[in-house]
């Protein structure tokens, strides 16, 4: 896997393995763009009994799965209290920093709504944590 610029993959507090800025992301900047294989989403539903799902939707038709083909960003983790958010601008996914990072920290993104079940449990015990992944 040829990781993005500026990311490394390392053990995670959060949850298994995460994505971490091995240099400074201002805020507002792009971090990376998501990468994976294109998948239509009637196969990411197939796809969606998996344990870790990495899998983000691009439109109405199409998804990319990251654990084939991904650049580390499919390791970026939940958090209810994120660094950085997903932006889909013309069929590409883009992950943006919320403020500046630095490096060494874990980047985060609320994934708010994902094909994740809406019992999955958040844990990663911000004070404004709502309990779930999923909104």
């Amino acid at each position: 896997m040829k990781l993005a610029h500026g990311l490394a993959i390392k053990p995670s507090a959060i949850h298994g393995r995460g994505c971490f800025a091995t240099i400074s992301f201002k805020r507002r900047h792009k971090i990376a763009e998501y990468t994976g294989e294109k998948i239509t989403n009637a196969e990411a539903r197939r796809r969606a009994h998996r344990k870790m799902l990495r899998i983000c939707e691009v439109n109405s038709r199409w998804s990319l799965d990251g654990s084939r083909g991904g650049n580390g960003t499919h390791y970026i983790n939940h958090s209810c209290a994120p660094n950085a958010f997903m932006q889909i601008l013309y069929d590409h996914i883009l992950f943006i920093a919320l403020r500046d990072i630095e490096p060494g920290e874990e980047i985060t993104i609320d994934y708010e709504q994902t094909l994740h079940s809406d019992d999955k449990r958040c844990i990663f015990g911000a004070s404004t944590c709502r309990g779930t992944i999923n909104k």
